[in-house]
């Protein structure tokens, strides 16, 4: 199994679930995180990731952290400051129109968002409400190809995206696409040569579908066209995910352990769950294991069966700790 392990953490893209799997697969096998100094759960975001924000680094005798996978914005040099140079990189992306809705409701208070009533009369003028200036900017425009290193307010022509997926595809070994979560863990299983335990979750950071609403077609065109270079990105990224499917794994065997993954997440659900699935945060009755809440999302979350023996308590506990508590208790646990 590979340990050495750098994820890029995309905001609002099922990047939260997949941090947990780190967290729990770092805990089991006792490898070292790169936390931003202090204990914070970002590093230094939304400045570009420097090797000082790490915790315990030092540039006389620079140690090597086996996982960096709290939020940042990527810089491959600084990077390669903290990991072995054998590290697998990954990320994971979402189409730019879900995400854009979701980053709307969850940073409802960032500059651009907050005077404008909706998303439809954001895109109606965005420039009334988007300063790219502000601190904060980067929320509202193209926050893929910001978490990725790249400028936000970039042109898009066909030469610069065209750099831009090149450089992506020179630094990171697997691209994950959120739609397809299930496939994308069996991908990274492969890539990681985990087994499939390491890989189960449940949905974390996911917010109430009260709080959801479908676009009309004409919306999703303002926001292709606004988020113009995550676009790109994604549509590259979503054809090249299938291509390596087909490659590496084939659509059968694909199949068949997506059902495998499926099978083991509702077992562990009976196992683990009261009442099988997420809750709202107002039911979640243990408070350590209830999530942040930001902006007007609900955030879920769930609470464990009561009664189950030690050791099974312990791995349900895992599963379903939200992303602050879980990463402050590897903090403590690691120094």
């Amino acid at each position: 199994p590979k340990t050495d392990i750098v994820f890029l953490k995309v905001h609002k893209s099922a990047s939260s679930t997949v941090m947990n799997i780190l967290f729990r697969f770092g805990e089991m096998h006792n490898l070292t995180f790169a936390f931003p100094t202090g204990g914070g759960n970002q590093l230094f975001y939304p400045r570009h990731f420097l090797a000082t924000f790490v915790e315990g680094f030092s540039p006389r005798s620079p140690q090597r952290f086996n996982i960096l996978c709290h939020h940042m914005r990527f810089l491959q040099p600084e990077v390669q400051k903290v990991v072995s140079s054998s590290a697998v990189y990954f990320s994971i992306l979402r189409n730019p129109v879900q995400l854009m809705e979701s980053s709307f409701v969850y940073y409802k208070g960032a500059s651009a968002f907050s005077r404008a009533h909706s998303l439809e009369e954001f895109l109606s003028q965005p420039y009334r409400y988007y300063n790219p200036a502000n601190g904060d900017s980067h929320y509202a425009k193209n926050l893929m190809t910001f978490d990725f290193g790249f400028n936000p307010n970039g042109e898009v022509s066909a030469e610069r995206v065209e750099l831009m997926l090149k450089a992506i595809e020179a630094s990171f070994d697997l691209l994950l696409i959120s739609e397809y979560f299930d496939e994308s863990m069996v991908l990274l299983k492969e890539v990681l040569c985990w087994d499939l335990d390491s890989v189960v979750s449940f949905p974390l950071n996911s917010r109430d579908s009260s709080t959801k609403s479908p676009l009309p077609a004409t919306i999703m065109e303002k926001i292709k066209n606004w988020n113009r270079l995550d676009w790109e990105i994604y549509t590259h990224f979503n054809r090249t995910f299938w291509e390596r499917i087909d490659r590496d794994i084939g659509r059968e065997r694909m199949q068949r352990e997506v059902k495998a993954l499926r099978e083991r997440r509702a077992e562990l659900a009976r196992t683990c769950l009261q009442g099988m699935g997420s809750v709202v945060p107002k039911d979640i009755k243990d408070s350590s294991l209830r999530p942040l809440q930001h902006g007007s999302a609900k955030i879920l979350g769930y609470n464990l069966k009561q009664g189950l023996d030690k050791e099974t308590e312990h791995m349900c506990r895992r599963l379903v700790t939200p992303e602050l508590q879980y990463s402050s208790a590897l903090y403590k646990k690691q120094f």
